[in-house]
């Protein structure tokens, strides 16, 4: 199998080099995910423009989603990554696990929403009708249908590059999730 490194400033484009720069001001360091979209001169850039475009959708909202999908995907990075990213947003640790699993106990349109993104992911977009419907019952629109469904790919793809690159996890690793039923 190819080893792939997690390239440093030094490894990639002028171009990533500047957005290497932004994301350790922001950030403290860049992600090793983030790094490895440096491989190409573009994906880094494109990715970033579309993972931080406007949605009609809350940071709470998006945590949901890309929770629930990295569990589908069984992407230990980015559920690492995102279960930081949802202690932030102010989930706990119990939560966390219950949208992992595509539910949640605490809040009816956050469930909804758990559901909707999981059924996605684990259909490939050809969602259950009495989950969609009941996703718009809790209050969701068709605007915000679009908005999950667009936050289903974006976290697919780096779901996808961590799964075919294996770079090293730098969060906290997650805990595995226990079979949990709905």
């Amino acid at each position: 199998m190819n080893t792939f490194n997690v390239p440093t400033k030094e490894d990639v484009s002028s171009n990533n080099q500047a957005i290497f720069d932004n994301l350790n001001k922001a950030l403290g360091f860049v992600p090793n995910l983030y790094a490895t979209y440096a491989h190409s001169d573009t994906a880094l850039e494109n990715y970033l423009t579309f993972s931080n475009a406007k949605t009609s959708l809350t940071a709470k909202e998006k945590e949901v989603i890309n929770l629930a999908v990295s569990q589908v995907n069984d992407c230990i990075y980015c559920l690492s990554a995102h279960t930081v990213i949802g202690k932030m947003n102010g989930f706990t640790d119990a939560q966390i696990l219950e949208l992992r699993s595509g539910f949640s106990t605490v809040n009816t349109k956050l469930d909804a929403l758990a559901k909707l993104a999981k059924n996605i992911t684990e259909n490939r977009g050809k969602t259950d009708e009495s989950v969609l419907e009941d996703f718009f019952a809790s209050g969701y629109t068709k605007g915000n249908l679009i908005d999950v469904i667009s936050l289903v790919g974006d976290k697919t793809i780096s779901n996808y590059i961590h799964s075919t690159t294996n770079v090293p996890v730098d969060f906290p690793v997650a805990q595995p999730l226990e079979l949990q039923t709905v």
